[in-house]
This record gives structure tokens, C-alpha cells and sequence, in this order.
């Protein structure tokens, strides 16, 4: 880790070149990913569920490249293994193709996130969501912006008419819970969307799309650029709890929101 001292601007001007190099890498696995063939090879992870593709791989690869390229002594930590160790106190957070399921099965909604880390904080982040037409982007301290214009969660403060994000897990008894809890919560909220990747779950919050998202058993890769985008964006963002717990909504509403998390043991 490098032991030069930075002032405050020093380090705005570094963040604001890693925001710059997360956009354009992030920008580029999308566009090589809508470049999908007509045969997926699709393997298993973690369950039958969890499946990855070949292009999976393939764009955690030219997301690597790129960032090496550019900032060579930086650590990366990827989805699909491509981590790797370094010394320059910068460490990137990539998920190659968030909503792998989504792509298999060509819906929209699948998400390149790719986010910066100093020194275990996440100081800029973009996720790149080609389907839906939209690049998001934040650097820590200068708000959250699509397709280069600046966004803002909704200002949404009764749970009954928050409109709600979640996901589920690959485990199909972890599933089934989930289901009994979102089976709770419905009633209580306007109504409950699920995309299929957290990554646009979180943005689509920053945006007002969503009013809050709640869930589960996410990994660092999944939520590290979506969150500061929604935290940017105004958002109220909770990671804890293992498995993780990520949720986020406007200030107004979260207290209420988390109540309702905790009740039904999302």
C-alpha cells in the first residue's frame, strides 16, 4: 500500500479518475456482452440455479484487462475467481454480468457493476445496464447520475405506498422462506418487483424506479457500486448481517421499512 500522503484534493482528483475508468470498463463489458451468441455454455455453481456462462467469464476477463492496463498495482476482487492481490491501497470490486439468469434467458435487466474501493470504502462505482438503456455512475461526496444526468431516490415516506425491490436465493429452501416473508410483506406496501440483479435493484432505487429494496445473502460484487449509486442518490442504505442484508430507501422511509424487514424475517 502506498505510504505518500494525499490531501483532500489529491484524493478527489483520484477518485474521480477511478469514477472515470469504473464508466468506461463497465461500459465496455456491456457492450461485449450484448454481443450474445446464440449458444450459452452454462455451468453450475453454487446450486442448479446458480448457473454462470461462458460469457461471464469472458467479460470478468476484458473487465480485468482493462483496469490492469490502466491502474496496474490495484487488487481486484471478481465474481467469477478473477481476483488478485496488490499494493496500491485501491481494490476493484467487479460483477461481470449481475443477473446471469436474466441473460441466459434474454430478458432485460442483467448488469455490469464494477466499483473502487480505498481502503475498504467504495469511492466510485458504475453499473451499466444495456437493456434498459441506462449507465449509472457515483463518486463518494459528488452525488449519483444516469446517463449523465443527476438522479434522486423518491421522496416516497408511507410504506403503503413504497413500491419494493427483492431478490432470491439459488437454495430452494432458502427460497421458500422468502416466499412466506414476501407473502407478509405484500400487504403491507404498494406492491413488490423483482429484476433479477441487485446491481439494477439498487440503481433503480437512486432513480426512483423503486422506493426500496431489501435483500438477502448478497455478495460484496453485488451490491458495491449499486449501493453508493443509491446513497448518492439520497438513499438511506443498510449492508449488515450474515448473510448480508442490503436495503435501501429514502431517508423518511426506512425506519418504518427495516420494521417491516425485521417482522416478516426477510
Amino acid at each position: 500500500m502506498s505510504t505518500v500522503p494525499r490531501d483532500d484534493t489529491g484524493l478527489e482528483r483520484e477518485d474521480t479518475d477511478l469514477l472515470a475508468l469504473a464508466e468506461h470498463a463497465a461500459r465496455s463489458a456491456g457492450q461485449f456482452l450484448l454481443r450474445r451468441p446464440q449458444h450459452l455454455e452454462v455451468e453450475s455453481k453454487s446450486t442448479p440455479t446458480d448457473v454462470v456462462t461462458q460469457m461471464d467469464a469472458a467479460a470478468e476477463r476484458l473487465l480485468i484487462d482493462i483496469l490492469l492496463a490502466a491502474r496496474p498495482n490495484d487488487s481486484i476482487l471478481g465474481e467469477e475467481g478473477g481476483s488478485r492481490a496488490g499494493s496500491s491501497g485501491v481494490r476493484w470490486v467487479i460483477d461481470p454480468l449481475d443477473g446471469t439468469v436474466n441473460y441466459l434467458y434474454d430478458l432485460p435487466g442483467w448488469a455490469v457493476s464494477v466499483a473502487a474501493e480505498r481502503d475498504g470504502v467504495v469511492v466510485a462505482g458504475a453499473v451499466e445496464i444495456p437493456s434498459w438503456g441506462d449507465s449509472f455512475s457515483a463518486r463518494r461526496g459528488a452525488g449519483a447520475f444516469c446517463n449523465g444526468a443527476a438522479i434522486q431516490v423518491s421522496e416516497c415516506a408511507d410504506l403503503r405506498s413504497a413500491l419494493v425491490g427483492t431478490g432470491f436465493a439459488y437454495d430452494s429452501g432458502r427460497r421458500g422462506e422468502q416466499a412466506q416473508a414476501v407473502a407478509q410483506m405484500l400487504p403491507q406496501v404498494r406492491d413488490i418487483r423483482r429484476f433479477g440483479a441487485a446491481a439494477a435493484d439498487l440503481c433503480a432505487v437512486a432513480c426512483g424506479r423503486l422506493d426500496a429494496y431489501a435483500e438477502r445473502g448478497l455478495q460484496p460484487w453485488d451490491h458495491a457500486a449499486g449501493a453508493l449509486i443509491a446513497a448518492e442518490a439520497g438513499a438511506e442504505v443498510l449492508v449488515d448481517g450474515a448473510p448480508t442484508l442490503v436495503c435501501a430507501a429514502p431517508v423518511a422511509l426506512m425506519p418504518a421499512f427495516t420494521e417491516l424487514i425485521a417482522e416478516v424475517g426477510l
